[in-house]
């Protein structure tokens, strides 16, 4: 037996869709969204929709952003020798919090996983492939610690190896298994410190 109407299930489900958002939480969001005046509701779906169309990858490192190049790419400060490999921008925002790397970027949007059919053609290592074609002196991996990660990095590093690029990985101190995004900075900056050669 349903306990709301159709526009307010409909509502609680979509919610619940969302990663993170479980039953009670989406059904809290729902009341809240409901609750609030009609003109903040609007706001709000409007931003989603401006987001949804104009954000794209950056054309140097694919992070997401809404201009043609992101702002780490356009900051002349950053070192541009040093490229760092991560999977998704959630894990480039783990860094960047840090406060601690100043070279650049490459996001991967994946990971390879025979499992679920994603393999090298499927993330972006043909477009990291043709940045080395630049005067890039190191690329540090920085993938997740779980199979997927491993499997990533491992490719990667043999890719990058015969081009006499160096390869490091970051050290231990992320754990196995654990998502960038969920980790304290202090853990991922001494991940970061005590990277090794590959």
């Amino acid at each position: 037996m349903d306990l709301y109407s159709g526009y307010i299930n409909k509502l609680i489900e979509e919610l619940a869709g969302l990663p993170g958002i479980g039953a009670k939480s989406a059904q809290r969001l729902a009341f809240h969204i409901i609750n609030l005046p009609k003109e903040r509701v609007e706001r709000f779906a409007n931003t989603m929709l401006e987001a949804k169309r104009n954000v794209r990858y950056c054309k140097c490192c694919f992070t997401l952003t809404d201009q043609e190049i992101c702002p780490i790419c356009l900051n002349e400060k950053r070192d541009r020798k040093t490229i760092m490999v991560v999977e998704n921008t959630r894990d480039l925002t783990a860094y960047e919090k840090t406060g601690k790397f100043d070279g650049v970027y490459h996001v991967l949007h994946g990971a390879i996983s025979p499992m679920l059919g994603i393999g090298p053609n499927d993330i972006k290592l043909k477009e990291l492939m043709q940045r080395l074609q630049e005067d890039v002196e190191e690329v540090i991996i920085a993938t997740n610690s779980s199979l997927e990660g491993e499997t990533t990095a491992m490719y990667i590093s043999k890719l990058i190896k015969p081009t006499g690029v160096k390869v490091t990985r970051i050290a231990s101190g992320v754990p196995v298994g654990g998502d960038l995004e969920y980790i304290d900075e202090v853990t991922l900056l001494r991940a970061l410190e005590g990277r090794v050669e590959l």
